[in-house]
């Protein structure tokens, strides 16, 4: 292998890995002063010049002129007569520096020093990666589905990196094929058997507010903040944001005109149902308004124990509990408040039955359960379908089979 050969294979890890070129050249030169390290023991008599311009390099060794026969050192002397076949002109003391071809150093010592520059270039890539990707964390990335697995999908971004997309991080009706393009937020970096892994996550919150702020100029340019987002992959979001300019609607500014901005983030979460409150300090207030679309006749705060009891005419008792209880789940985590549903008093059907007259057939535990999903008379419950209230209570098939039986025995 010669001077070019070896220029060369570093051009294309160059081209390849996009390696600056200070970068370039210090490795080079340290690959090949390793080199002569480990042949001589020493390297501090020789010069490296490499120009990556037009890809070559030399190597230039200096030795001192001594008498002939006292050659003690050939690495570092150069016997007068030796010397003077480079130029007569030579005597003893001065120092001579000639050229060192490559192929002088013997084809094994070539094989290891190109072994070496790879070893070193693929390192070097690692960790330009890790530390690309590291500052990257939460911002959006668009790739391309190279691979699908059971576990996970290989995405490559535009440079041919790999990246990760868990199962665990796609909305649940995600489906893509290889070659689709896809949207994701880098949520986590890590070496990982000296590997850089980059994960990336569609279901993170971080990711609702990015493309919030891609959408929207009003939340890039600052004169809207989102306060807090929180949601259920797929299903639904609530995102309270703020605005410090009064004369700009934050709520009207993140839906757009005919819902024309917030139609392009709704589409990229799979439908997801994304409802966009205006942030206050009014606790009350802002509790009323995560609670939408339900409207609330009135409430109890517990700020010591961050529990609020709110109380709704009974047709909008669903409303707010919302399907799957989506609802009032994001509701309370929005808040920070613990929140329960009652109907209210006075709204009750005069044949409804209230569910603590069941406290006999039905257990008292089981009692709270059902008044923790809004239900505190013996029609709400009936009214609520039998896979929701599976879903809603998580209580077992037989449990909520024996509660129906009970209820509905009582209006037979």
């Amino acid at each position: 292998m010669d001077n070019i050969n070896l220029i060369d294979t570093f051009a294309e890890f160059k081209e390849l890995k996009n390696i600056d070129r200070p970068t370039m050249m210090s490795v080079l030169e340290d690959v090949f002063r390793s080199m002569l390290i480990k042949m001589y023991g020493s390297d501090d008599n020789y010069d490296i010049i490499i120009n990556i311009d037009k890809g070559d390099f030399e190597i230039w060794r200096n030795r001192e002129v001594v008498e002939d026969g006292h050659v003690e050192d050939s690495n570092r002397q150069i016997a007068l007569s030796e010397a003077q076949k480079i130029d007569e002109d030579y005597t003893v003391g001065e120092e001579v520096t000639d050229e060192v071809k490559l192929i002088d150093f013997g084809r094994r010592a070539i094989l290891a020093l190109r072994q070496n520059l790879t070893a070193r270039i693929l390192e070097l890539e690692k960790n330009n990666l890790y530390t690309k990707y590291k500052d990257r964390i939460g911002e959006i990335i668009t790739g391309e589905v190279y691979q699908i697995w059971k576990k996970e999908i290989l995405v490559l971004d535009d440079e041919g990196n790999d990246l990760i997309l868990p199962k665990t991080e796609q909305i649940p009706s995600d489906f893509f094929r290889k070659g689709d393009s896809i949207r994701a937020v880098v949520i986590k970096v890590e070496m990982r058997n000296n590997v850089p892994l980059i994960l990336l996550s569609r279901t993170s919150p971080v990711f609702l507010e990015r493309l919030f702020e891609l959408e929207v100029p009003e939340i890039f340019d600052g004169l809207i903040t989102i306060k807090k987002i929180v949601r259920v992959p797929g299903e639904r979001a609530k995102v309270a944001v703020e605005s410090y300019d009064e004369r700009v609607d934050p709520v009207g500014a993140c839906v757009g005109m005919k819902g024309s901005r917030i139609h392009g983030i709704v589409r990229e979460l799979r439908n997801e149902n994304i409802d966009v409150i205006n942030y206050t300090n009014n606790t009350q207030l802002y509790i009323t308004r995560s609670l939408s679309p339900a409207k609330i006749t009135s409430m109890k705060i517990d700020e010591k124990n961050k529990r609020v009891e709110v109380f709704l005419q009974p047709e909008e008792v669903s409303l707010a509990i919302g399907k799957g209880g989506y609802n009032i789940r994001l509701a309370s985590q929005l808040t920070g408040y613990e929140i329960d549903v009652f109907r209210e008093a006075g709204s009750q059907d005069e044949e409804d039955v209230n569910l603590d007259e069941f406290i006999d057939e039905i257990d008292g535990w089981i009692i709270d359960v059902l008044k923790g999903i809004g239900c505190d008379t013996a029609k709400s419950v009936l009214d609520i379908p039998y896979e929701e209230l599976l879903k809603r209570t998580d209580l077992e098939e037989e449990t909520v089979k024996d509660i129906l039986r009970i209820l509905e025995s009582e209006f037979e």
